[in-house]
């Protein structure tokens, strides 16, 4: 069982190493995207020295050649991904990758492929506005799309890779949180939940007013639009077949 992590980044010289030696000790087989969206610090200057040396040297890295957001980086990352499961895993240290067996083990203990799992966190610790709007933002949209998650904007979402690649994705910043959510309940899959550790960071990029509304927007949207099925060959796994991108080491996407 492999699981592919995609790492979006954007100026995170302070972590970004400190995460990808943890992502190191994670005691399962990674493999391990990491997409620069155009960072302006130190940060692609130092994913270049990691690269230089093991197990770092057996990461994908991408970059952006201009800013273009979280929702892009992570529809780029998704694209050179091989593993069997997919996991999000942002670069500031909020999440802790000794989290990832935990949701691994309880996708296995699942029994069944079409099946998600979220790592639900503690939001005492956010700011009172940030927590608010997480939760407002998970009413929505259980109301909306007859669903009972505890944390709808949650970063660590692990799902089946072949799933991820067939959703036709059009955020590009934050909204795509709610954006994976939706299509995950539309195509039928069972969304499970565990707890997680959550470290929330105070330099925050999400902005609960310029990064709300988009969100809410997609809720609305996507709720009025044609529901998403998933391809009826899905679950049909490719025989020999192999994604060269992935094996490579791209510096810039155009």
């Amino acid at each position: 069982m492999r699981v592919s992590v995609v790492v979006p980044v954007y100026n995170e010289e302070a972590t970004v190493a400190q995460l990808l030696e943890a992502l190191a000790r994670v005691p399962l087989d990674l493999e391990v995207v990491v997409v620069d969206d155009a960072s302006s610090d130190r940060t692609w200057e130092i994913l270049q020295a990691l690269r230089q040396r093991p197990p770092f040297d057996g990461y994908c890295y991408v970059r952006h050649p201009h800013n273009q957001g979280k929702g892009m980086a992570l529809r780029t990352g998704f694209s050179y991904i091989t593993g069997d499961l997919v996991l999000i895993q942002d670069a500031d240290l909020e999440y802790d990758p000794r989290d990832i067996p935990l949701l691994v083990e309880r996708w296995m203990t699942a029994g069944q492929p079409l099946t998600a799992v979220y790592g639900c966190r503690d939001l005492s610790q956010q700011p009172r506005l940030t927590r608010w709007g997480n939760r407002l933002l998970t009413l929505i949209t259980n109301l909306l799309y007859g669903c009972h998650l505890s944390d709808m904007e949650t970063c660590y979402k692990l799902m089946p890779r072949t799933v991820v690649q067939a959703l036709p994705l059009r955020g590009r910043r934050f909204e795509i949180e709610p954006e994976i959510t939706i299509y995950l309940v539309q195509a039928g899959l069972t969304i499970l939940e565990v707890p997680i550790r959550y470290t929330p960071r105070k330099a925050k990029k999400l902005s609960p007013w310029r990064d709300g509304w988009p969100a809410l927007s997609m809720l609305l949207r996507r709720r009025l639009a044609k529901p998403f099925c998933l391809p009826a060959t899905l679950t049909h796994q490719r025989n020999g077949e192999e994604d060269d991108r992935a094996r490579g080491l791209p510096e810039v996407i155009q």
